[in-house]
């Protein structure tokens, strides 16, 4: 038995609602279906379908048993299409987002290094701090910083970042170094509210999680702004760890805190599954993933 032939077969069964209309749709024999039901489910050791002379509906383990036929079918058609799609030189539209600070860094570079490669293509880059629906916004991939909660989306785990505090080393000197979360309460702080939305700030303490209420010197929705506040000595600031490691780098900013800080934050290239069959699509992943791998985000 070709066990493919079978799950297509199958799965055509049900979709089609009985063993006439599926041999109709498949081009072949009504006796054939019958034959092949028979020795899948012979195979698998349970009956799949029961059927009579005027009805046919699913067992609970043909109902579980479909799912996965067609899980399985769509990874042989997608990883088909991902085959012939790489026998096509890429052409056409790209159009890739990311988070502002990180695509400026990190995508754009690229971006640009793929589009020299590849004549054919024009790029188009949105670079948002919020979450982008990339189906509804006609988008083909980006970065997505954080869990992903669209399963309808693939993402490749390319890095983690470190939700990190910092500050400057004259403010440091100022007004003493933290030691715990809780004496942030005695500090002046600068939120960020891309990192942090509210006005509690969390740490790991152990096995479980501490929000402590900062005292805001300074709000802002820009990352920009936040940093050059804690460069000039304003107070301690939230960031994620690429947003302030070219400032660390340079000693602009020290980091606090280290030992309270919360799991880190994984970084994905995200595509719709639809557009993994663009040569284009599938050549840009191929491309980019490699290369925020080698990056260095602290």
């Amino acid at each position: 038995m070709d066990k493919l032939q079978a799950l297509e077969t199958f799965v055509r069964i049900v979709d089609r609602g009985g063993l006439t209309r599926a041999a109709e749709s498949l081009g072949t024999s009504l006796p054939s279906v019958v034959r092949i039901l028979a020795l899948l489910e012979r195979e698998v050791g349970v009956r799949l379908l029961n059927r009579t002379t005027r009805r046919m509906h699913l067992t609970d383990e043909g109902s579980l048993y479909l799912e996965q036929c067609r899980a399985i079918l769509a990874a042989v058609r997608e990883a088909d299409a991902s085959l012939a799609a790489r026998r096509l030189a890429p052409a056409g539209r790209l159009a890739v987002t990311a988070p502002v600070l990180f695509g400026r860094r990190h995508v754009v570079p690229i971006v640009t290094e793929f589009l020299g490669r590849h004549p054919a293509v024009n790029g188009e880059v949105s670079l948002l701090d919020r979450a982008v629906g990339l189906v509804e916004e006609g988008l083909d991939a980006g970065v997505r910083i954080g869990k992903l909660a669209d399963s309808s989306l693939v993402a490749v785990p390319v890095g983690e970042l470190r939700r990190v505090a910092c500050a400057s080393p004259a403010y440091l000197r100022k007004h003493g170094v933290p030691k715990a979360p809780e004496d942030l309460r005695e500090h002046a702080c600068i939120r960020f509210a891309g990192v942090t939305p509210g006005s509690e700030w969390r740490f790991r303490k152990g096995r479980r999680t501490e929000a402590v209420a900062v005292r805001a010197r300074l709000v802002t929705n820009q990352v920009d702004a936040a940093l050059r506040a804690c460069e000039d000595g304003l107070g301690i600031g939230m960031f994620l760890s690429y947003q302030v490691a070219p400032a660390v780098s340079e000693r602009k900013l020290r980091y606090v805190l280290t030992d309270f800080e919360r799991e880190p934050v994984p970084v994905q290239v995200i595509y719709p599954t639809a557009r993994l069959r663009s040569s284009t699509v599938r050549a840009f992943v191929d491309f980019a993933v490699p290369r925020l791998r080698a990056v260095r985000f602290d």
